[in-house]
């Protein structure tokens, strides 16, 4: 492909050379350039592309795209600066792979809590639909039947298209996909086309990286803001910042809604651990997830399929038969007389409504036993906030380790328990070995009482000094469970 080619679309400031220069490969990493490549050169927060411009021409770029010129150009090298590399590059990846995201109905879903639930139910309920569906998700990414590990929420733009052309091959008529706030700040989705989006809700997340609500607020916002007047725009009116997302979007817009007015509504009639039964517009359903935050997936969901011209029975249908989400409110306890709960809840949001979820189906007769932590290297502020949250809605607490990353756990877990109230106090206990914790909670509980393990879900892993060590909380539960018989 000629680099004019992939240049459609980009803003460009200057070019040195030709741009009808052939091109084989395209990256931003500058180990991975090969004969005929164009180099991207991007700015990230520890690292400057523009500073290995010289290796890539050593190893046979043809071109460079910058901000800045570099001091020394090579003859014979086209040079191209634009004003923000990274949405070239996005646009540029879109180019390379043909813009597979036009090819297929592109959907995407952001918000601080549920994007992974309502994305992988989206694929569930297409898939029950019969059609052939792709998504990328937190969990894994996939193509109907095939799936493949996801590396982040949002991927790298190179990355994204790549698949989507997979998803192209295959035929896909939906693909259904998380939106991160670092994938639209880091303009990782500049370049795609999206039939719709849909946002969930926003709460306290990610202020090490946006450093205010504000901005974290807005960065969510600049999604809707660049959606076509072909795409519609679903937005959940219970949070306070629906409305706001969907300022100055010019996509057709929806609203979505448990208790305030929209143009979607749901009620939950009865629920246990099992599932819950559902009033969606009117029509009675039966979904085996749990819980007022599950309730907001399903109506989002549900309303998608409408806005995408489904059947509405066909869809509750469909939404009957799907499985709870890996990690998101699992039951993993068996037979056991000890009811056992995995949620991947990490934000102090997330936590509150899994407690109250559990708070309400409850007897009262049992005692409730939570065992969490916090991530290192992430938002410190939510530790506290979640060491009350944990504390004032159980009956027992065990603060542990989760992903510390390069921080001490002991620290982490001190600044959790800086957030809990003086008559709770005796409540919570602290244990940095997180098996150590979830073995504690399984000794300490008796017939008929409730044990959450919070904050990793579907994640196998512990982030430790740079090492991922394999550690599944599931797994450790069932093991300390049985056990205890």
């Amino acid at each position: 492909m000629q680099l004019k080619e992939l240049l459609f679309g980009v803003s460009i400031e200057s070019v040195f050379g030709t741009t009808s220069v052939s091109i084989d490969h395209v990256t931003a990493d500058s180990r991975q350039v090969e004969p005929n490549a164009l180099f991207v050169a991007i700015r990230g927060e520890f690292h400057d592309g523009h500073k290995h411009i010289d290796d890539a021409v050593k190893k046979g770029a043809s071109a460079i795209l910058y901000e800045e010129l570099p001091k020394k150009q090579v003859e014979g090298i086209t040079y191209v600066q634009t004003f923000q590399s990274r949405s070239a590059y996005a646009v540029i990846a879109s180019n390379y792979h043909n813009r597979p995201s036009a090819k297929f109905s592109l959907i995407g879903v952001t918000g601080t809590n549920g994007k992974t639930s309502i994305v992988q139910l989206l694929f569930e309920v297409f898939q029950h639909l019969g059609y052939s569906v792709g998504k990328l998700s937190t969990i894994a990414n996939a193509i109907n039947e095939h799936h493949y590990p996801a590396t982040h929420t949002t991927p790298d733009p190179m990355e994204i298209n790549s698949f989507l052309a997979k998803m192209v091959e295959a035929s896909v008529s939906y693909c259904f996909m998380e939106v991160s706030s670092h994938g639209i700040d880091q303009h990782r989705i500049e370049g795609l086309h999206f039939r719709g989006g849909i946002f969930t809700n926003l709460t306290h997340d990610h202020l090490d990286y946006h450093k205010t609500f504000e901005s974290y607020r807005d960065t969510k916002k600049k999604f809707f803001d660049k959606l076509s007047t072909t795409a519609f725009a679903l937005s959940n009116h219970d949070d306070k910042n629906g409305k706001y997302m969907l300022q100055n979007c010019i996509a057709k817009q929806h609203s979505y809604a448990l208790k305030n007015t929209a143009e979607f509504k749901a009620k939950i009639l009865e629920h246990d651990f099992s599932g819950m039964q559902l009033r969606i517009d009117g029509k009675e359903t039966w979904v085996a997830l749990v819980g007022d935050f599950n309730a907001a997936n399903i109506l989002a969901v549900y309303a998608c399929t409408q806005l995408l011209g489904e059947n509405a029975d066909q869809s509750l249908s469909a939404l009957s038969a799907v499985e709870p989400v890996s990690g998101r409110f699992n039951v993993v306890s068996g037979g056991h007389p000890i009811r056992a709960i995995v949620d991947y809840s990490h934000t102090p949001d997330a936590l509150n409504h899994v407690l109250e979820t559990i708070n309400k189906i409850r007897t009262g007769n049992e005692m409730l036993i939570t065992v969490f932590g916090c991530g290192g290297d992430r938002d410190k502020a939510k530790r506290p906030l979640m060491g009350r949250i944990a504390s004032t809605l159980s009956d027992k607490v065990i603060f542990t380790s989760d992903n510390p990353r390069n921080e001490d756990p002991e620290k982490i877990i001190e600044q959790i328990e800086s957030g809990v109230p003086a008559e709770h106090f005796k409540k919570y206990i602290s244990i940095s070995s997180r098996s150590q914790a979830i073995k504690t909670a399984c000794q300490l509980a008796h017939r008929g009482d409730i044990i959450l393990v919070a904050g990793k879900g579907h994640e196998t892993y512990q982030d430790i000094k740079g090492e991922r060590l394999e550690f599944d909380d599931a797994k450790e539960l069932k093991q300390h469970l049985q056990n205890k018989n």
